[in-house]
């Protein structure tokens, strides 16, 4: 089985390429310091995978950020910064549209294989109960919109291929250190070891859905 992680550097991309390694796989790595792939940026993705070779059975996209550039989540309207907004979706959003326009092509016709990308609980407009966090939100849900979109087309040649959004949890990281608060939180290798879980249960029928860390279905 091979596994291509994109955003292998990150927290969650770092401990979920150790996860499959330890589980046999062979795992494909790409990063933004280790090769230069910036999502934001699509002749680098284009680039990257005018390097790569054969099929993958998983392609997952760990990529995105809470915080960009210094710029934290609005708590108020009155805090929107258009910069800000459209480095957010620039990240959260059309960076993982790249990510599948360029490589779904490397996932097998012939079997079940899945792409993968973090979304967050707080991208569901339907789950919206606290307001603020507008920028980063809507890019998620954005984000969202792509992956069901895509899977929808993605289906039609690659029958057996499931696409799909996932929400972690909330993980300990340094990125994630200073909005925590009260939330439980899990490790890094327990949000992989989830992740996996959640994905081995899925199946082709579970195209363009969301899904959470516990394999429940996350509200659009």
């Amino acid at each position: 089985m091979r596994a291509l992680i994109i955003g292998s550097t990150g927290a969650i991309g770092s401990a979920l390429t150790e996860c499959l390694r330890s589980g046999g796989w062979e795992v494909t790595s790409l990063s933004r310091s280790g090769d230069g792939l910036d999502v934001t940026d699509e002749a680098s993705i284009a680039a990257a995978a005018g390097r790569l070779s054969g099929e993958f059975d998983l392609i997952f996209d760990a990529t995105g950020a809470l915080e960009i550039d210094g710029n934290g989540p609005e708590k108020a309207l009155a805090q929107i910064e258009s910069q800000a907004m459209a480095a957010q979706f620039a990240l959260n959003a059309i960076g993982p549209a790249l990510l599948l326009k360029h490589l779904h092509p490397f996932l097998p016709r012939d079997r079940r294989a899945v792409f993968a990308t973090l979304s967050a609980r707080v991208g569901s407009i339907g789950d919206n109960r606290l307001g603020g966090w507008i920028s980063y939100r809507a890019s998620k849900a954005a984000l969202n919109q792509v992956v069901r979109t895509a899977s929808i087309e993605i289906a039609r040649k690659w029958p057996e291929a499931i696409v799909v959004a996932l929400h972690p949890g909330t993980v300990k990281s340094e990125l994630t250190q200073a909005y925590l608060g009260r939330h439980p939180a899990v490790t890094p290798e327990e949000a992989a070891g989830n992740l996996v879980s959640v994905m081995d249960g899925l199946t082709p029928e579970n195209t363009g859905g969301f899904f959470a860390w516990d394999g429940k279905v996350v509200s659009w």
